[in-house]
């Protein structure tokens, strides 16, 4: 799989981000002045060892969390003077997100999963295109506890890419599968970022899948240790677990 062709615009512009987490007496540093950007198109694995920033990062960027200090673009908007409630539409129109665990309504089928944010969304794809986008058309019937892990984190994926999200948010996706599922899930992504051009990033323990991305971001301590780009991309079924 080679590289794709060079992203344009930045979706993303992260400068100077902190983020201190205050508990009484007790301070702790997440994040110590990290900057980092996202084009259109790209997959980005954010890689380091848990507390290295990598889940606080994700969710500043997302707008689920506001930094100590820095700033946070998303195209033209600043996110960190946004209030509540253009936070709130920016996470509606704009980003998808996908889980360790799926957070899936298990009284309702995978159709009506993924109807939740077609049904307040701008222009979104119908149920039914988004999971077949992800394989599962023939299971579109099926309540949670019918699938399979890898099965019902597809419909995860299915949910958060139904509005036609700018840029997808992943946050370990693979981290309760095995790896022959794993690489089914990884597909999809790679499938959505190809196909529809979303800019995606994925937070994961496992270094092997790095090889599946346009560029490795390795984050220690708060910091970011390494930003690299990968000269030859891998398909998934053929990372090592």
């Amino acid at each position: 799989m080679g590289p794709k062709s060079t992203p344009k615009e930045p979706v993303f512009r992260v400068e100077g981000v902190t983020r201190v987490y205050r508990t009484g007496a007790v301070e702790v540093q997440a994040l110590r002045g990290v900057d980092l950007s996202l084009t259109e198109g790209e997959m980005v694995v954010l890689l380091g060892a848990s507390g290295s920033g990598k889940s606080t990062l994700l969710n500043i960027m997302g707008g689920l969390d506001r930094p100590t200090e820095g700033h946070v673009f998303f195209r033209q908007q600043e996110l960190t003077r946004a209030s509540e409630a253009k936070l709130t539409v920016f996470r509606r129109d704009h980003v998808g997100f996908v889980f360790q665990f799926y957070n899936l309504v298990p009284s309702l089928s995978a159709r009506e999963n993924v109807a939740l944010v077609t049904e307040i969304s701008k222009n979104p794809m119908t149920p039914e295109e988004a999971l077949e986008r992800v394989g599962l058309a023939h299971r579109i019937n099926h309540f949670p506890a019918e699938l399979s892990g890898g099965e019902q984190q597809r419909v995860a994926i299915a949910r958060a890419i139904a509005k036609r999200p700018d840029v997808l948010l992943c946050d370990e996706p693979t981290g309760a599968l095995d790896s022959a599922t794993g690489v089914q899930v990884l597909e999809a992504l790679t499938q959505v970022n190809e196909d529809l051009g979303t800019a995606t990033i994925l937070i994961t323990h496992n270094a092997g899948i790095q090889k599946i991305a346009h560029r490795v971001v390795v984050l220690a301590d708060g910091l970011i240790k390494s930003d690299t780009t990968n000269t030859h991309r891998v398909a998934p079924s053929e990372v090592t677990w």
